[in-house]
């Protein structure tokens, strides 16, 4: 295991941070917009986020990158500043984690389907090696490959970002079928567990898709099936519609509520995603600390 790993989990569990994308919204990205943009227009804006994350206690903070790969970025027809971004993307983060918190490159998917046919491997493969060489060079401490539907386009992206010798995080999405413990791919937590193991991913977790709640038996399940150490960031609920907004109902408090069974489950690693913000990692962060007292 990479010793940053070994240094974070030596005093497991360990507090990550929580959405960025929703954070931004609410401080006025339009609908649609790719929020990795603003590492170029509001890069203030993106610095606040991150700070607050760690003012508030996170030990991992990800950068504003989860869209900045050639296939991504292309969709918005961006292709053309994939550096810019990424490298302002680190930029940024460092800057607001000042030695406090550790920085890890958020790295989404490609929004192609592998299995589909939408995108050749070699393209995925070449388009996560560009972001990840670009990453590293500006000094990021790991990856976090998140919010994964495509188990096989997640193994690509574990495989690529292996080659620079940082940590490797890789988090699927378990929202879909009758129990909704499958990604939407028809892939089970266990099956998920032992290929990511296969593939070399240093952690693996799931995030977004579902509140808390629902992913403390996805949690026990990722354990069982693999001896790595396993990465929960859930949402804050499902979102709803109301007065023409976008709102999440779950509160920090019972967010935090949870996190007890989370760790009974084995989570070594607890954040939030969508609907998430610092007032939750804070909550998250004393029950912790309540947590390892006991």
């Amino acid at each position: 295991m990479p010793p940053l790993l070994q240094d974070l989990l030596s005093h497991a569990p360990v507090i990550t941070d929580g959405a960025l994308g929703t954070q931004l919204l609410a401080r006025g990205l339009a609908s649609g917009e790719c929020p990795d943009t603003w590492n170029l227009s509001r890069p203030a804006d993106v610095e606040e986020v991150i700070r607050s994350y760690v003012d508030a206690g996170s030990e991992i903070v990800l950068t504003n990158t989860f869209r900045a790969n050639r296939i991504a970025l292309a969709g918005y027809g961006l292709a053309g500043k994939i550096e810019d971004l990424n490298l302002a993307g680190v930029e940024i983060a460092r800057r607001a984690a000042a030695g406090r918190a550790a920085v890890f490159a958020s790295v989404g998917p490609s929004g192609k389907m592998l299995a589909a046919g939408e995108v050749a491997e070699a393209d995925l493969r070449q388009a996560f090696s560009e972001q990840a060489q670009i990453l590293a060079a500006a000094g990021v401490d790991g990856f976090a490959i998140e919010t994964m539907s495509d188990l096989e386009e997640a193994k690509v992206a574990v495989a690529t970002l292996r080659a620079t010798g940082l940590p490797v995080v890789v988090s699927l999405v378990f929202d879909s079928g009758k129990e909704k413990d499958r990604t939407m791919t028809g892939v089970t937590p266990e099956k998920a567990a032992e290929e990511l193991t296969a593939a070399g991913a240093d952690v693996i977790g799931a995030n977004c898709g579902r509140g808390i709640a629902g992913y403390i038996s996805v949690c026990q399940r990722l354990h069982a099936s693999t001896d790595r150490p396993i990465w929960i960031k859930p949402n804050a609920g499902l979102p709803e519609m109301f007065e023409g907004k976008v709102v999440y109902r779950t509160t920090p408090e019972e967010f935090a509520s949870f996190i007890p069974a989370l760790l009974q489950a084995g989570a070594s690693f607890i954040g939030g995603c969508c609907g998430t913000g610092p007032d939750f990692i804070r909550a998250a962060g004393d029950t912790l600390r309540r947590w390892r007292r006991r």
